[in-house]
């Protein structure tokens, strides 16, 4: 039997929410902006009518008023945005219990099994947006195909409040024609290295020689020419199951530009507490570190290594971060961003004890974090700090516990 599957995506979701709960916005170019005391005054979401003045998600605030000095900017609301999340993905639930997330907005659904109760592909599709409208308010675009990539790249097709069929009949028709950078996972270095050999549409990369492909691209030109093809196979995952877990990490923009290396250690440790708290809470251990250091000039770059013996504390994050900082950055090109990342995660249900110095040390400062843990799950983040946070009250403020990016196992790995 032929898979149905959906994507479903809702419409310009931060800003549809935002002018919900103030109508005076919905015929104003609105942008959900962050926090440009903070620096972190980015365009995080816009509208249809923000859109018009080529207003793009990434903009600095201040770009995006000089394209459209009229526009309006909306600090984001997360909890708002994931109960509209919640409350879309029960309506989903009750089509299928196959569902998966893609983001906040996004999921696919396998409808296979319900044809026979809620009829064909387009009709379920057609309930969901017509329900998701009446109920809450947004608008939905959906794409209905046999596979994954194609259902996505339907919803993309017709925006907004719009349903795209793809079958296996005219999908060559509908998708070889389109430019290769809409096809799921092409992004703009694969679209340019594509180009230099003459591939501008999907249709171009499907009919070229999947050996080509694969020298040029590796793995990932293998996937893309599948996908071309309309050969994905990946199945949608069923309702509860979790994403395995790839690696956890953490980034900040300072509230202002890091000038000395004191300054930096107190960002490193405020990223590194929260990495190894949260590698603590899904009971995981890491063996590589990674930093992502941005400066001034906005130019950035990643190094990562091995931690000496794998583990979980951030003593040992922390240090291992520092090295490569020092080891790979210009003395002393002042840094706007950083962020740590733990990787190459392995799960561990017990320890073996030793007697050896260096293992008997890490093992008490195990102890020394999970009792800090405590204390802060009861009485706040702040309750306990390290001595170099009170050396700059400013950069010591700065929370990112709350703002954990746990990073799923993607397609390469299915």
């Amino acid at each position: 039997m032929e898979r149905i599957i959906l994507h479903s995506d809702i419409n310009n979701f931060y800003a549809s929410v935002e002018c919900l709960y103030n109508p005076s916005l919905t015929n104003k170019p609105v942008a959900v902006g962050g926090n440009v005391e903070n620096r972190h005054g980015i365009v995080l979401a816009k509208n249809y009518i923000a859109k018009r003045f080529n207003i793009k998600t990434g903009d600095t605030i201040w770009q995006a008023k000089q394209k459209c000095p009229y526009l309006v900017v909306v600090p984001p609301n997360y909890k708002q945005y994931m109960r509209f999340s919640r409350l879309a993905y029960e309506i989903y639930q009750e089509y299928t219990d196959q569902i998966e997330p893609f983001g906040l907005d996004e999921s696919w659904l396998d409808v296979t099994g319900s044809t026979s109760l809620f009829g064909n592909g387009f009709n379920i599709a057609n309930t969901i947006k017509s329900r998701i409208k009446y109920e809450l308010g947004v608008t939905v675009s959906i794409g209905v195909s046999f596979n994954k990539v194609f259902a996505k790249l339907g919803s993309d097709m017709k925006k907004p409040n719009a349903i795209t069929v793809i079958t296996k009949e005219d999908f060559k028709e509908k998708v070889w024609c389109l430019p290769v950078r809409e096809l799921l996972y092409v992004g703009p270095a694969t679209t340019k290295k594509l180009k230099n050999f003459g591939i501008h549409t999907i249709g171009q990369l499907a009919k070229s020689s999947l050996q080509f492909i694969q020298s040029l691209l590796g793995k990932r030109g293998f996937m893309l020419w599948h996908f071309a093809n309309g050969l994905d196979t990946s199945s949608v995952c069923n309702d509860g199951s979790k994403p395995l877990i790839k690696s956890i990490g953490n980034s900040t923009t300072t509230p202002r530009d890091l000038s000395t290396i004191d300054d930096v250690k107190i960002i490193l440790y405020k990223l590194s507490e929260s990495v190894a708290t949260r590698l603590r809470e899904y009971n995981f251990k890491c063996r590589t570190v990674q930093i992502t250091i941005r400066d001034n000039n906005l130019s950035s770059f990643e190094r990562q290594m091995k931690l000496p013996i794998p583990g979980n504390n951030s003593k040992a994050i922390f240090d291992c971060a520092l090295q490569l900082f020092t080891k790979n950055h210009i003395p002393f090109v002042p840094v706007r961003s950083l962020g740590v990342r733990a990787t190459n995660l392995y799960k561990e249900d017990y320890t073996q004890l030793s007697h050896l110095t260096e293992l008997v040390s890490l093992q008490n400062q195990d102890t020394l974090e999970s009792t800090i843990d405590n204390i802060r799950n009861r009485f706040g983040h702040f309750s306990v700090q390290r001595g170099i946070m009170l050396t700059d009250k400013d950069l010591s403020k700065v929370n990112p516990r709350d703002d954990h990016i746990i990073h799923p196992v993607g397609w390469f790995n299915t």
